[in-house]
């Protein structure tokens, strides 16, 4: 039995034997820490004393464990695998390696010409674009398939590209996806060209010929909630409950701010300046803003924060209600955050993800008479441009500036 700080016992498997059995004590605590319950650390630890006895079986040192190991284990034990099984032996093999117990896998190295020159693409997008790591994450694998349907894994000579190419395969990938995707294709691909031709690798610029996928700026009505509505969604939040004061919280972000769902899954604990009554955001383009902090989302952070929030190795505000004890992985979380709000308000918008509320804010304050330069600063637009699409909101403004129906009496 291990006592934590906060005087949980927490069991640990004394019959382990073979390579893990001076480890399992350890990586017992290190799972309390992270909000496991006793009979979940104890499932865990039963497990890993198996895995631990495969390993003396097969005569697997330390030194060489890695996740291959892992799926062979349970390969071999599948007639009792339960799920989660598998996660539980990966979370040991990186709680090892985060303690120095094995040795830190150097990382996979494509060293085909083809995956050489993509490193060298996503380096290009980082040091001298700039682009977050969002960014490559999108853009890289659109480069590849590129790559693997125009040479086949043969060689890459780019001299033997020809607009026609190029044309074929945005079609055929924007025939599947939807319209944001596609322009995500053509926005990659297209810089990607430009990048060969920078690096003396093509001699065309054949990133002129990459067509445009048809779209319109501000052909729709921004999608968003009348001010009463929002009250309705904040106020479905149950405040007696851990999940409800942190979603109340995250809700209030959105709403009262305008943030983004990434950019609250990315707030720590140095962005709260409570001292100057701000905030700090990290918004598009790694670029930083400072906020003032409304009272009523001042008092739910803190709510959350004295009342629920665990004490954890990570700096993120908002952290997961269940274990293991972390920051949001993703921005989807915020917006099933807001999906949930919405079905228990009983509200169906035609949009529900977390940039709902950040347009309902920008309606609500054009309505209230705030002028589109304002509203922009508040939503930190880098383009003017962008804030012109909440004009087509204001009705009244528009009426008036209307020319009559010809014909139609006066």
């Amino acid at each position: 039995m291990t006592d934590l700080n906060n005087g949980t016992m927490i069991p640990a498997n004394d019959l382990c034997v073979g390579r893990l059995a001076t480890h399992l004590d350890g990586f017992a605590r290190w799972l309390g820490g992270q909000g496991y319950a006793p009979t979940t650390i104890r499932q865990k630890n039963d497990l890993l004393a198996d895995f631990s006895a495969w390993l003396a079986e097969h005569d697997v040192a330390l030194e060489v464990l890695a996740e291959a190991h892992a799926g062979q284990f349970l390969t071999e034990y599948h007639c009792r695998v339960r799920r989660g099984d598998a996660w539980t032996v990966r979370q040991l093999i990186r709680y090892l390696r985060d303690n120095g117990c094995i040795p830190v896998l150097p990382p996979e190295v494509d060293s085909t010409a083809e995956g050489e020159l993509i490193s060298a693409f996503g380096g290009f997008l980082r040091t001298e674009r700039g682009l977050s790591v969002s960014t490559l994450t999108n853009y890289l694998p659109i480069v590849r398939s590129f790559l693997d349907e125009q040479f086949g894994g043969k060689a890459l000579h780019f001299d033997d590209l020809r607009a026609a190419d190029i044309h074929r395969f945005i079609v055929r990938r924007a025939r599947a996806a939807p319209r944001g995707r596609a322009k995500l294709v053509v926005t990659a691909l297209r810089s990607f060209l430009r990048f060969l031709q920078q690096r003396g690798l093509l001699a065309t610029d054949l990133a002129a010929a990459v067509p445009s996928v048809a779209g319109w700026r501000m052909e729709h009505l921004p999608k968003a909630l009348p001010a009463e509505q929002v009250e309705l969604l904040l106020a479905s939040c149950d405040r007696g409950t851990p999940a409800g004061r942190r979603d109340y919280a995250v809700l209030l972000l959105l709403a009262r701010l305008g943030l983004r769902g990434g950019e609250v899954a990315a707030m720590t604990l140095d962005d709260l300046d409570w001292e100057c009554g701000e905030i700090v955001v990290h918004g598009k383009g790694q670029r930083l803003a400072r906020l003032p902090l409304p009272i009523d989302v001042g008092s739910a952070l803190v709510d959350y924060l004295r009342q629920d929030r665990p004490i954890c190795a990570t700096r993120h505000v908002f952290i997961r209600i269940r274990a293991p004890r972390r920051g949001f992985v993703s921005p989807s979380v915020i917006c099933c955050i807001v999906r949930r709000a919405l079905k228990r308000a009983g509200l169906t918008p035609e949009f529900k993800g977390a940039h709902l509320l950040r347009h309902s804010l920008a309606t609500d304050l054009l309505r209230r008479g705030a002028s589109l330069v304002e509203i922009g600063q508040l939503l930190r637009h880098s383009q003017p441009n962008t804030t012109q699409i909440y004009a087509k909101v204001d009705i009244a403004a528009l009426r008036a500036i209307g020319l009559p129906w010809p014909g139609a009496a006066s």
